[in-house]
């Protein structure tokens, strides 16, 4: 049996090694210390915000955004359906109540009508929205300018789930400068890596040092252990802030490769009825983090399920879209305003390896792997 080829995988080498061993050799082996202080430096600055608060995962970030916005009991926090379950999550860990909202079709991004619609019905019975959470679908920024003209419109902050868009961009924007605060992941799936981890950037110094203090749990600056709040052992160490920072002077060349195996699946899926690249023609503004096709069935003759199953019978792996929050199980009894377009995205989109990491073999099987599905079908 071949070797699995994975959807995005971690690209590490020497040169992340090189720096993970100057950490451990510095003696900053626990969370916090030099490496922390000058990631978040240096990733603000990619973005272009004032601040960067590196944590343990892209969740706590949200956690903590969320809490640092006004999000607790008594408060609804409303958020995109289609997405990873760790936003609904954090919305909760807050104590507030999540409501969802559906997908526009090209994107698969929350829909800024809906958006608008759902916090008419939310202020008009009274009742105190704490944030709206966009999410940047597979690496398309969401339509911020749209967002932002609802969320002015209510009075409602922005705090931007860009976990998955790291690199992208909207109208010439960098994806973590476009909100009140934003989150962004670096778990061991997306195009840089922390091995596990995440960030919160923001211009708001006093969002950005909240944030910092309840990371650490809360403690005061005395020289003895005090608390006025509750707080989250949810600081990043100084090796894997060491481990980011190599992967960020890399980051370009991770992007660049990612969309070059995205024209290799928008060249050979060009003319094959019913299949289209997930997201449309235009990807200068994406990061390609993952690349995704929609399949209407009656046109193709197969489906997204279809194509999935024989991938993974030949060790190559597939997966379909985010399963949206409203069907989850855990979900079930949220509220949400529905259009139909994130079920249809999840029932006929599939998601292709994608990662910098793989090897031109390794594109060169998948790729060879679709060709022999498509000609059985055609």
């Amino acid at each position: 049996m071949n070797e699995r080829i994975l959807l995005s995988a971690p690209d590490v080498g020497e040169r992340e090694e090189a720096y993970v061993v100057a950490a451990m050799r510095s003696g900053w082996i626990a969370p916090l210390g030099p490496d922390v202080d000058l990631f978040e430096q240096e990733m603000a600055a990619r973005v272009g915000v004032a601040h960067g608060v590196a944590l343990s995962s892209g969740t706590a970030a949200l956690h903590l955004g969320l809490l640092g916005l006004g999000a607790g009991p008594g408060t609804v926090v409303v958020t995109a359906t289609m997405t990873f379950v760790a936003t609904a999550n954090a919305i909760v860990y807050t104590g507030a109540e999540p409501y969802f909202v559906d997908s526009d079709a090209y994107t698969g991004n929350v829909h800024p009508g809906l958006l608008r619609e759902a916090l008419h019905r939310l202020t008009a019975s009274g009742e105190r929205v704490a944030a709206i959470v966009p999410v940047d679908l597979l690496g398309k920024a969401a339509d911020y300018k749209e967002i932002d003209r609802v969320a002015a419109e209510y009075g409602v902050p922005v705090l931007a789930d860009a976990a998955e868009s790291l690199g992208a961009h909207y109208r010439g924007r960098a994806v973590g400068s476009l909100a009140a605060a934003s989150v962004v992941s670096f778990n061991g799936n997306k195009i840089m890596t922390t091995s596990g981890g995440g960030m919160l950037l923001t211009d708001d110094a006093r969002l950005a040092e909240h944030s910092r203090s309840l990371s650490t749990q809360a403690r005061l600056p005395v020289t003895h252990y005090e608390h006025a709040e509750v707080g989250y052992n949810y600081r990043m160490s100084n090796i894997l802030a060491a481990l980011g920072r190599g992967q960020l002077t890399r980051f370009d060349g991770m992007l660049a490769r990612r969309r070059r195996i995205r024209e290799t699946y928008r060249s050979l899926f060009a003319g094959v009825p019913g299949v289209t690249i997930f997201g449309g023609e235009n990807d200068a503004e994406d990061n390609c983090w993952l690349t995704a096709v929609l399949v209407d069935a009656d046109t193709a003759g197969w489906s997204a399920a279809d194509l999935g199953a024989s991938l993974r019978a030949v060790n190559i792996e597939t997966r379909p879209l985010w399963k949206p929050m409203h069907l989850q199980p855990v979900y079930a009894g949220a509220r949400s305003t529905l259009n139909g377009q994130a079920q249809r995205l999840f029932e006929t989109g599939v998601s292709l390896p994608s990662g910098s990491a793989l090897r031109g073999t390794d594109v060169d099987r998948v790729a060879a792997a679709l060709q022999d599905f498509v000609t059985v079908y055609s």
